[in-house]
């Protein structure tokens, strides 16, 4: 579905509502498939199901860098909007010997921080073979280092996103496959979203890799196969949506997993925090009921993917919410901090930002509103949501790009009972 949309909230129905599988989780099982060649790993991206178009760049990512390194042809690869892909990516080409490989994507893309990535990379990398030539901002072109390091050691400052250390990190997995030595990841500045650090440590190790933690820094020392390959589970950041719309119609939310060690697991917490009951069956499906009783608060460091869902979420509560650490946002798929704090108002609550802290006071009841989502999957997204939660109608403008995580997202609002109205 692309550009303007309306959503209309009917009699909503209890149903049962599934998210994708995780977009963060299959990233990283794609990469280390190509990493180890084992076809289990990328499984479930052959089972037909719809997938986030950003594990589809992935998937053609990986697919062109094996063609360059078989055939020794220069290959291009297209991240479109995808920060994750391109960081991702960008680690694999950089260590693929006498890969040539050609990035370019979306201008967004393009001014979101990647400089740091680039630096540690060429730092390591560079008395190795490797060349990087950057454009303005694309293409980014990569031939890859063709030697050992002298010094297995990879430093980032990974304030700008904790995709920069989990990029070098799998990076050095292939290193140690192919060196038989160790390779550490160091910190150098300081690190944002470490949640989404540890899902990669997670991963790594879950296939067989090990991997040992020191004051900032990570080793991968060696590797040993598993005795089964793990499997993709499904989308935290998508079940924020999913398990606010189950708590609105009575209906329930798949895929859940208490123990997969998302960062937007923390949806759980905030929501039973708020005094409501979260209850997850065997099989892994939820229900949310209750009546919220405060605000929330919630912090970037945490979750940032989360936030905007959040937000919505806090345009229905009894009292005003905090959202801690925001500056995250200004860099994500659009300025996420601006786009929110425009969301709040449109539905009629009062946004306040207070250094890097945003406060929520909520309207009386939401509105009617319009909303332009700037082509940001969560913006669109939280917005929908937020609809559905005040039982009110939204234009949504920009509303393209939803299927960069959830393909299938205004399918399943119309399920439940919406009416959309759009191109």
């Amino acid at each position: 579905m692309t550009g303007a949309v309306t959503v209309t909230p009917g009699p909503l129905r209890p149903v049962r509502l599934v998210p994708p599988p995780s977009k963060s989780d299959a990233q990283r099982a794609l990469v280390l498939s190509h990493v180890l060649d084992q076809p289990a790993l990328r499984a479930f991206a052959e089972d037909g199901e719809p997938r986030p178009t950003d594990v589809q760049v992935m998937a053609a990512g990986l697919s062109a860098l094996r063609r360059a390194a078989s055939t020794g042809e220069a290959v291009e690869v297209d991240c479109r909007d995808g920060g994750a892909p391109f960081r991702l990516l960008l680690g694999q080409a950089a260590v693929t010997p006498g890969a040539r490989v050609c990035f370019t994507g979306t201008p967004r893309l393009g001014e979101r921080p990647h400089g740091a990535l680039v630096q540690a990379l060429r730092d390591a990398l560079g008395p190795s073979g490797l060349h990087l030539e950057q454009g303005n901002p694309w293409p980014l072109s990569v031939l890859g280092a063709a030697q050992a390091a002298p010094v297995p050691v990879l430093r980032v400052d990974a304030r700008g996103s904790s995709q920069f250390p989990s990029s070098l990190l799998l990076a050095a997995a292939a290193l140690v496959l192919r060196e038989r030595r160790p390779w550490t990841v160091s910190l150098a500045g300081g690190l944002a979203s470490a949640g989404y650090l540890e899902l990669t440590v997670h991963w790594l190790r879950r296939c067989g890799f090990l991997v040992s933690k020191g004051e900032g820094r990570w080793t991968v020392e060696g590797h040993a196969p598993p005795a089964a390959w793990p499997a993709v589970p499904g989308d935290w950041s998508s079940l924020g949506y999913l398990l606010l719309l189950a708590w609105r119609s009575g209906g329930r939310a798949a895929r859940v997993d208490l123990q997969a060690p998302h960062p937007d697991r923390a949806v759980v917490r905030v929501l039973r925090g708020l005094g409501l009951r979260v209850e997850v069956d065997p099989q892994g499906e939820a229900t949310v009921q209750g009546r919220a009783t405060s605000g929330l608060d919630a912090d970037g460091a945490e979750c940032p993917d989360l936030l905007p869902t959040l937000g919505a979420l806090a345009c229905v509560l009894p009292g005003p919410s905090t959202l801690r650490h925001v500056s995250i946002l200004r860099a994500k798929e659009s300025d996420r901090l601006e786009a929110l704090s425009d969301l709040v108002r449109a539905a009629g609550g009062t946004p306040v930002l207070e250094g890097d802290t945003l406060h929520v006071v909520p309207p009386e009841a939401v509105r009617p509103f319009a909303f332009d989502a700037r082509g940001d999957h969560r913006m669109a997204m939280s917005a929908a949501t937020l609809a559905v939660l005040g039982g009110v109608e939204v234009e949504l403008r920009a509303a393209h790009g939803v299927d960069k995580s959830f393909p299938g997202f205004f399918a399943q609002l119309a399920g439940l009972g919406c009416a959309m109205r759009g191109p």
